[in-house]
């Protein structure tokens, strides 16, 4: 609930999605999110899915790359993030329609002095489709 919470609050410092045309995330496909302007300081970060009924599987395997302002990587990460409940079934997060959006924390805090992050879906599949956008929010 505190999740729930703190997601829809006002004290975001960063929030974007980036958005796959062809509702398809493909392997090759790397989201990248610019934070240069951002002060990271022991900030919350979360990542955020926008998905809909396509989607074949109840989680995503995500590669979370962080670079530092000279593009060298300070932290790679493989986090899994689940898009349905697991007794259920029911899709996780808020819908309208067959679309739903969840945010869920990152299990680790990024680096005080990262600049650049990088989403790869890591589901040993090329395309996933249902997955209409990624996003990253970070609060403060």
């Amino acid at each position: 609930m505190g999740l729930g919470i703190s997601s829809c609050s006002d004290d975001r410092v960063f929030e974007e999605f980036k958005a796959l045309p062809t509702q398809n995330w493909a392997m090759e496909d790397s989201l990248h999110f610019d934070l240069s302007a951002v002060q990271l300081q022991d900030n919350q970060s979360l990542i955020a899915f926008r998905f809909n009924e396509e989607y074949a599987f109840s989680n995503c395997y995500v590669r979370v790359l962080s670079q530092d302002s000279t593009g060298t990587i300070i932290e790679n990460k493989l986090i899994n993030v689940p898009l349905f409940d697991s007794k259920t079934g029911e899709p996780l997060g808020d819908g309208f329609g067959s679309t739903y959006t969840f945010y869920d924390s990152l299990p680790f805090q990024l680096p005080n002095h990262t600049k650049k992050v990088t989403l790869l879906q890591y589901m040993r599949q090329n395309q996933l489709p249902g997955i209409e956008a990624v996003g990253l929010k970070i609060l403060q």
